[in-house]
């Protein structure tokens, strides 16, 4: 986040604290996207996911004169929305916590590359080596991937990884956080964070490595 960011937001929770509609709105459209991203991972639909969000907000409104700043804006924001998910996780039981989400995905034996596309532990010259290394995608693989058939493929792939996977590599690699807002906002370890990231590119990469190889 850059200084002129961090002012920009810190001059609009000045007027929000004023009651200024116009920062409300702006804080909105800046955060919106990613809360309804979250949202979508405890709800069942997307109806809940925005009373989920439009509850998260309300929070906002009600608890801005109690920020003090301590944890970023947007880490406050984000548990907010958490703690709101859980709430009516207990009212109506059928959300389920991000946390126990990311241990289960992160956990495990589940390998980031399948195993086929290694030699075998007694291959006499390459042991575990690639049988099978990951392709080039040509000349301009920027260009391949700004195609309206690969960005559609890619949305279709993180649309389909499991929900903690789906949220850690939307807000690192759509939206542009840190590992260090992931963890904080969603409450997961760095290794967790890591893990499920990592397994999310590789089938976002498995999946482009089929694409442009049928190009």
């Amino acid at each position: 986040m850059t200084n002129d960011l961090v002012l920009d937001e810190t001059q609009l929770l000045a007027a929000l604290r004023e009651r200024d509609e116009a920062a409300f709105v702006t804080l909105v459209r800046r955060y919106h996207g990613p809360l309804l991203r979250l949202a979508m991972v405890y709800a069942g639909s997307r109806a809940v996911a925005e009373e989920i969000v439009q509850e998260t907000w309300l929070g906002v409104l009600q608890g801005i004169d109690r920020f003090e700043g301590r944890a970023s804006f947007k880490t406050w924001l984000f548990r907010i929305l958490i703690n709101r998910a859980k709430t009516r996780s207990e009212r109506e039981r059928r959300t389920v916590p991000f946390s126990a989400l990311a241990s289960s995905e992160a956990g495990g034996d589940e390998p980031a590359v399948s195993p086929d596309r290694f030699l075998g532990a007694d291959h006499p010259d390459w042991p575990n080596h690639w049988c099978a290394p990951p392709t080039s995608w040509g000349a301009s693989p920027d260009q391949l991937l700004l195609s309206k058939e690969a960005r559609d493929l890619i949305g279709g792939v993180i649309a389909g990884l499991p929900p903690a996977q789906r949220q850690v590599i939307t807000l690192r690699d759509v939206d542009g956080w840190s590992a260090e807002e992931v963890c904080n906002a969603l409450d997961v370890s760095e290794t967790n964070q890591r893990v499920l990231l990592h397994r999310a590119r590789s089938r976002v990469r498995g999946a482009l490595e089929s694409y442009f190889g049928r190009e």
